[in-house]
């Protein structure tokens, strides 16, 4: 795999990764209407699971850990998990592009924090003031929405700071780590949403219909992040990062007809632009 990944430009695997990020969510909204939304978070989040147990078995991570690094395991499954589920509830009342511009908003205040230059102090007040308008846009009508829209704003911070720490952790292969903290956000994840996932027993195609929304949403993409990371700096990926609010106004454009008013998308804009001029702290060899 690794021989055959080499010959991929790094960059195939990121925009592999911004497509399938997107668009596994955007085929998750389509099945909210035959289950309930935090079913189809526990299937999501279980059928990425599945395989990632079959493909890497993750479990030999937890095996040879020490305490530290299972408890890094446990917090990144838990943040995964409620992450999720809270960016899927937002998804049932917001559109997929206002929620994907306010997810980053996280990411550009901690480069603000971690490097405090003039560009960062630029990155934060277009990424702000985007997010400001996509919020004055949606303020009255879906107030809850909003909330758990910078709750998945915090929640997707948590796992960046969590997945860095991860990775600076060594040992076994990020993938691995990552297949074992899918497990533990498998078991958060089941006692509010296995309950509303029974209805796929009965019903093959919406259980196929889910898999496939695991497999778009948490593997494809993680696993792309992980090749891509491999291969360039922290501060490319970064910039990288601006194609996801785009990817996801586009995708939910072209699948879930979710047309932006111009207010919403001069918002998208700022924070798209926001992320692409922020800047990380540089890597020291």
């Amino acid at each position: 795999m690794t021989a055959a990944a080499d010959r991929v430009p790094s960059s195939a695997f990121f925009v592999t990764s911004a497509v399938f990020h997107y668009l596994g969510p955007a085929c998750a909204v389509l099945l909210f209407a035959r289950i309930d939304v935090l079913g189809v978070a526990w299937l999501r989040i279980a059928s990425a699971a599945v395989v990632f147990a079959a493909w890497r078995r993750p479990w030999r991570v937890w095996g040879s850990s020490t305490w530290r690094q299972r408890r890094l395991l446990l917090a990144l499954g838990t943040v995964l998990g409620v992450m999720n589920s809270v960016f899927y509830l937002a998804l049932d009342r917001l559109p997929l592009g206002t929620v994907g511009a306010i997810e980053f908003l996280g990411p550009v205040l901690l480069a603000a924090v971690g490097v405090r230059s003039r560009r960062n102090v630029l990155a934060l007040l277009l990424a702000v003031t985007g997010v400001y308008l996509l919020t004055d846009v949606h303020l009255v009508d879906e107030p809850l929405g909003l909330a758990l829209a910078f709750g998945n704003c915090v929640l997707f911070t948590f796992y960046v700071i969590l997945g860095h720490r991860l990775a600076e952790n060594g040992g076994a292969s990020g993938i691995d780590r990552l297949g074992a903290s899918m497990l533990i956000a498998m078991i958060v994840v089941a006692p509010v949403g296995i309950t509303d996932a029974a209805v796929t027993v009965t019903t093959p195609v919406l259980l196929a219909a889910a898999f496939g929304v695991g497999i778009c949403s948490s593997v494809i993409p993680y696993v792309c992040d992980q090749l891509a990371m491999a291969r360039i700096s922290r501060a490319a990926f970064a910039l990288m990062l601006s194609l996801l609010p785009a990817t996801a106004a586009i995708i939910g454009i072209i699948v879930l007809a979710q047309i932006p008013s111009w207010l919403e998308a001069v918002g998208i804009a700022l924070v798209i632009t926001g992320v692409a001029v922020h800047q990380e702290r540089r890597e020291t060899a």
